[in-house]
């Protein structure tokens, strides 16, 4: 059964690793036979939530006139999500969270999402898979709290240049959770 999945990438930088890793995971489940739409949050002026409550009460998801409001129409045709960023400071970088913050919406307005399941694709810096703990629980956390399936997890650490990714296995096993989603 084909999927409509909705990639996150959160990474500010262009071509880099995040992209890349992206990239091949979209290739993966294109070759899958499932649809694909990547929403770059860097390029979007999306604020955070200020816990307003108002979500849906102006005719849009979020009262504040940002770019989520374009955004949402694409989460409500997702059937998955998957997360594709960088670690920042053991989390998401704030292009992405601002959108995850957002997700709010749905929930304080009671408005259900089809989305049943979720990935998580994390690049860093360091050599230490210890540290993106952080990013993973949070990660984890709000698969459970939206009850969605986590379908897969995959960190490349030790990426520091534009195209330290090549280097590694990371693509081929973006890509293989891409065809093996269900």
């Amino acid at each position: 059964m084909s999927k409509n999945i909705l990639v996150l990438t959160g990474s500010p930088r262009k071509g880099g690793n995040t992209d890349k890793l992206a990239d091949a995971f979209i290739a993966g489940a294109r070759q899958a036979g499932h649809t694909t739409v990547i929403y770059t949050t860097a390029d979007k002026s999306i604020k955070g939530c200020i816990d307003c409550q108002t979500c849906f009460k102006k005719g849009t998801p979020c009262s504040i006139s940002d770019d989520f409001n374009e955004f949402a129409p694409l989460l409500e045709q997702a059937d998955m999500v998957v997360f594709a960023t960088p670690m920042y400071w053991f989390s998401f970088p704030v292009q992405l969270k601002a959108v995850i913050d957002k997700f709010y919406s749905y929930i304080i307005s009671k408005r259900p999402l089809k989305i049943k399941e979720c990935s998580l694709l994390v690049s860093g810096g360091t050599h230490d898979e210890t540290v993106f703990e952080g990013i993973v629980k949070s990660y984890k956390l709000i698969a459970q709290y939206l009850n969605w399936k986590d379908s897969g997890i995959i960190i490349v650490p030790g990426l520091h240049d534009k195209d330290d990714i090549l280097k590694t296995d990371g693509l081929k096993r973006a890509e293989t959770l891409g065809k093996n989603i269900l």
